[in-house]
This record gives C-alpha cells, sequence and structure tokens, in this order.
C-alpha cells in the first residue's frame, strides 16, 4: 500500500479546496491572497505547490477552464457573447474575443456560428473525416471519481484526481486519462448528467482506495473507435453522428454499456483545435 505523510496529506485537503473555488467561481477576479488563504498557506510559496501538482500555473488553470465553459455556452446556449464572457469573468468582450481567439483560432462568434451548422459525413468518401476502427481491448482497470452535472464540468473531478493520484505515486508515463459518460444530454437535464473521471491503474496495483475515488474495470471486449480532434465542448454533435449514422450503417450492435473517452494529449499544454480523443463504443 502506498502511504504519503500527514504533511502531503494536509496538502492535498488545502489545494483541493482551491480547486473547488476555481471551478465555482469562473466569474470571480482572480485574488491569490485568497487562494492563498483557501490553501492556508504563504502567498508567497502556495502556488509553486499548486503548480508542482497540477502542472500549470493558477492563472493558466482559470484561463483554461473560463475558455472552455465559454466554448460550451456558445455552443449550447443562446446567451450574448457579452453575457457569456461577464460569466466566466471577462467583463471586456474585447478582452474576451481576443483571448478565445488565441486559444481556439476563431473570433466566438464565429466558432459559435460554425459549431451550430456544422455538418457531419454522411458517405462513404467522407468517412474519413472521422475515422472509426474496431478493436479488442483488455479490461482496463481504472481509478475514478464521479462527477454530476454538466459534462463540462467535469475538469474539476480530473483536477481532483490528478492531485490525489499524483500524491501517491500512482501514476507514471503510461497513464491513460480517461472519461466514462453515462447519460445522453440531449434528453438528460444537465443537472443530472453522469459520468467519472479516470485514471488507469499500473500494472499489479493493489494499493486502498478511500473514498470518493474508486475503482472500477472498463470491460474486455470489442470496441468501435473513433478518433476526433478538435475541443471537448464540440463533442455531442460527432456521438450523434457516430451513434445515429456510423451504427445502424455499419451492420454492428451497441453492448449494453456506456462509452468511454480516451484522452491522447494534454489540455494544459494543447490547444483546442489540437486535442485528440479516441471515443470507445463497447459492441455485441
Amino acid at each position: 500500500m502506498t502511504s504519503i505523510s500527514p504533511l502531503q496529506q494536509s496538502y492535498e485537503r488545502r489545494l483541493a479546496r482551491v480547486t473547488t473555488y476555481l471551478h465555482e467561481h469562473l466569474d470571480q477576479p482572480l485574488d491569490l491572497q485568497q487562494l492563498a488563504d483557501l490553501a492556508c498557506m504563504s502567498v508567497y510559496h502556495w502556488h509553486r505547490i499548486y503548480q508542482g501538482v497540477h502542472g500549470e500555473s493558477v492563472i493558466a488553470t482559470v484561463k483554461r477552464l473560463r475558455l472552455q465553459k465559454a466554448a460550451a455556452l456558445l455552443l449550447r446556449s443562446d446567451l450574448r457573447i457579452s453575457q457569456i464572457a461577464a460569466q466566466v469573468g471577462y467583463p471586456n468582450l474585447q478582452s474576451f474575443t481576443r483571448t478565445f481567439s488565441q486559444s481556439y483560432g476563431l473570433p466566438p462568434a464565429r466558432f459559435r456560428q460554425q459549431g451550430v451548422t456544422m455538418t457531419l459525413p454522411t458517405t462513404a468518401p467522407e468517412l474519413a473525416a472521422y475515422p472509426v476502427s474496431i478493436r479488442e481491448i483488455d479490461a482496463i482497470p481504472v481509478l475514478q471519481l464521479a462527477h454530476r452535472g454538466s459534462y463540462m464540468g467535469i475538469s474539476q473531478s480530473f483536477d481532483l484526481l490528478n492531485s490525489h493520484a499524483g500524491a501517491r505515486g500512482w501514476m507514471n508515463a503510461e497513464t491513460r486519462w480517461l472519461g466514462i459518460f453515462l447519460d445522453d444530454p440531449v434528453v438528460t437535464p444537465e443537472a443530472e448528467l453522469r459520468s467519472f473521471a479516470c485514471i488507469s491503474l499500473p500494472s499489479g496495483w493493489q494499493d486502498a482506495v478511500e473514498a470518493p475515488f474508486t475503482q472500477q474495470r472498463l470491460a474486455a471486449g470489442k470496441y468501435a473507435v473513433l478518433r476526433y480532434q478538435g475541443p471537448y465542448s464540440a463533442m455531442q454533435a460527432v456521438y450523434q453522428w457516430f451513434c445515429g449514422q456510423w451504427l445502424p450503417a455499419s451492420g454492428l450492435e451497441a453492448a449494453d454499456a456506456p462509452p468511454f473517452e480516451d484522452y491522447l494529449n494534454n489540455p494544459r499544454c494543447t490547444a483546442p483545435a489540437d486535442l485528440l480523443t479516441d471515443i470507445y463504443l463497447p459492441l455485441r
């Protein structure tokens, strides 16, 4: 069993308070002194500890989370862009537009327009746009943390999972970051959406798991795997094509199990347009 010192446990609890606060107050100005107080650490040192644990500065975390939320609101709400900017902490529309454009490669209005009018491949020559392969995989043991609510909010569970597993040495170069999504956001109210942030566990792993973290095994078997490149916020339409068009045309049948996502690069250091995700759809 991997053990950590009482001081490491204290750091984990205190930084978890910071993570929770950041996710719940994206519309608030960033106050480093207030965050240091939440962490019960010196303002001169706490952010270095945060960056060591999370792999990015707290300023980079807030920017990433704000823009992820903004992208989701642009595609899934009718709010004016100025309202979205204010909801994610940018009272100045020009500043929001400039920052969003730098990260997503498009100004907010064009991102919304392209997302709403995006056409998905329907004929055989176009299938290469969303390549799908059939794979047989072994079971994947995972450590997981449940999330309830908007799928775009699952990054909070991933941040807490990263801190918890990293402190215990449960991650290495082979670790896979995975997401399990149980409900269809088209028919399920956002507040009731269920999902799990996961990391794969190393071979021979036998450590104890403390609540609220749990473990399970993603089932071995046959999967259809779609390779998607682009921002996480635009994946809903890809799922609709994968399950609504590709699957019926394939002659295959889905198994009674939820899909999961395998994230192939790191959103902390990858532009949204370059993010790679494999979507695994279990088959009978």
